[in-house]
C-alpha cells in the first residue's frame, strides 16, 4: 500500500497490518502478522513512528502500536505530497544571475530601443544624463515612472524642461559644445547603458558588472557636482582661466 509513496516494503506491511486490526498489537503480532522478520521489526516500527504513520503507547508494561487511521493517513500524505511539490517548484524555478560581462552593440536606432527598454523595465531608480536633445525622447517615460514611485534622475548638457523632481542641466560653453554626444542609464543600480558618438557613428556598451555600474554611477554624481558648482560659482571660477580649463577637462 504505502511502497507507492515511498515506504519501504516493511514499512508498508507494517502500517497494514495495524491499519486493519480492530486493535493495537504488540511487537511479537505486528511481526507474526506481518511477516516482517522480528530482527527487523524494532527497526521498522522505529521509523514508522518518526515518520508519523504508527503511535505507540505502554499498557500493562508492554508497548503497544496502532497506526493512523487511512483516511488521515491520506490527507497526511497529500498533504506532504503537495509540500514536496512546492519545494521541486522551488528548486527548479528558473533562477536569475548576473551577467558580468560587457555586451557592445552599434546604431543609434538599437541603442534607443535598449534604453527605452531599459527604463521600462526599471523597478527601484533611474539616473540618466546626455545632451538634452538626445533626452527629449525619452521625457515622456520618465516622467511616468517617477509617478509610479520610482526614482529619477537627470542630468542634462543644454536646458531641459521636464515634469521631473530631480532635473540638473547646464549650458555648455564653447569648448563643451565640440564634444560629442553621449548617453549613460543606469537602471536600478544593477545595469547601465553607456552610448557615444564618433563621426555620427553610435556605439554602446551594456553591462550588468557590478565595477562598472559603481564607476559609472559616480561619473553620473561627479557631473552633477560638477553642474552645482558652475551654477553657484561660475563667475567666480570664470577669473581663473586655469580652473576654468581644469573644470572643462573634467566634463565627460
Amino acid at each position: 500500500m504505502l511502497k507507492e509513496f515511498g515506504f519501504s516494503q516493511y514499512e508498508s506491511k507494517v502500517y497494514e497490518t495495524l491499519v486493519s486490526s480492530n486493535q493495537p498489537m504488540d511487537v511479537n503480532m505486528i511481526a507474526k502478522h506481518s511477516s516482517v522478520p522480528k530482527a527487523k521489526i524494532y527497526e521498522v516500527l522505529s521509523r514508522m513512528i518518526d515518520k508519523g504513520m504508527i503511535m505507540e503507547a505502554i499498557s500493562e508494561k508492554k508497548k503497544m502500536y496502532t497506526a493512523l487511521s487511512l483516511e488521515i493517513a491520506v490527507e497526511r500524505l497529500t498533504a506532504e505530497f503537495q509540500q514536496n511539490i512546492e519545494k521541486f517548484k522551488e528548486k527548479t524555478a528558473k533562477k536569475t544571475f548576473s551577467d558580468d560581462r560587457v555586451w557592445s552593440f552599434k546604431l543609434q536606432a538599437s541603442i534607443q530601443a535598449e534604453m527605452k527598454k531599459l527604463i521600462e523595465e526599471a523597478k527601484h531608480s533611474i539616473r540618466i544624463s546626455g545632451w538634452s536633445n538626445g533626452l527629449l525622447n525619452y521625457l515622456p517615460m520618465l516622467e511616468a515612472k517617477e509617478q509610479q514611485g520610482i526614482d529619477v534622475e537627470v542630468h542634462a548638457v543644454g536646458e531641459i524642461q521636464a515634469n521631473l523632481t530631480n532635473l540638473y542641466y547646464f549650458i555648455p560653453t564653447e569648448k563643451d559644445v565640440h564634444l560629442e554626444p553621449f548617453y549613460l542609464i543606469i537602471v536600478d543600480d544593477s545595469e547601465l547603458i553607456f552610448a557615444t558618438s564618433e563621426d555620427d557613428s553610435w556605439q554602446a556598451i551594456r553591462t550588468m558588472s557590478h565595477p562598472f555600474v559603481k564607476f559609472f554611477e559616480e561619473f553620473f554624481y561627479h557631473d552633477i557636482v560638477l553642474t552645482k558648482i558652475l551654477g553657484k560659482y561660475k563667475d567666480t571660477i570664470k577669473q581663473d582661466p586655469e580652473i576654468m580649463d581644469f573644470v572643462v577637462k573634467l566634463r565627460y
